[in-house]
């Protein structure tokens, strides 16, 4: 065997999402951040597209990004809909994490390979973020509000028309115990066909 299998498939298994509201104030570095970037290029991607592209905000940056998140929420969500609880969230939740990566995907400029595709590369790359944050002892947390897909995000974070915003990755040290997961045994998910 290539690998230790017993200890890959632990480290499946143990990946976990952690929110920020979970958080230690213990930093993560930079070379942390980088060496979980690192990992996520090498993602499976249909015709070496490599569509992935990565926004680091980390320090001032993230008050800058609870900011426009803040300010991008009271523009768009009519008063009488507006959460007191979402907004703050909003505002306050980059402020917990160590850093955030804007997860985004580069349109291939002949549009060869379908959307799709590309879009499950990106997915992959987040994967594999999230396995070495668990190889490392970080929180990790993949958040989608409606807004990371609007055109406001693809301005705020300088894409292209046709890019697109597929999530803010928050990452920082767990404050408390790992937490425990569960899934359904294979039999309920898997239809083997022989014949």
């Amino acid at each position: 065997m290539k690998y230790n299998l017993s200890e890959v498939t632990e480290l499946i298994k143990d990946r976990r999402t952690i929110s920020p509201e979970s958080f230690s104030d213990r930093k993560v570095h930079k070379e942390q951040i980088e060496l979980l970037l690192n990992n996520a290029i090498w993602a499976p991607t249909h015709g070496l597209t490599q569509p992935w592209r990565f926004k680091v905000f980390m320090d001032e940056g993230k008050k800058r990004l609870g900011e426009f998140m803040r300010d991008l929420y009271l523009k768009t969500v009519p008063e009488d809909k507006q959460i007191a609880k979402k907004l703050n969230r909003m505002t306050e939740r980059p402020a917990k994490a160590s850093a955030i990566i804007a997860v985004c995907m580069e349109r291939q400029a002949s549009e060869k390979i379908p959307e799709i595709e590309e879009i499950a590369a990106v997915a992959c790359a987040v994967q594999n973020i999230h396995l070495t944050c668990t190889a490392y002892g970080l929180g990790g947390f993949w958040a989608t509000p409606k807004m990371v897909y609007s055109d406001e995000m693809k301005e705020f974070l300088d894409i292209g028309p046709k890019d697109l915003c597929l999530g803010l990755f928050y990452v920082g040290y767990p404050g408390g115990e790992w937490p425990k997961g569960q899934r359904k045994p294979i039999e309920y998910v898997t239809e083997w066909i022989q014949k």
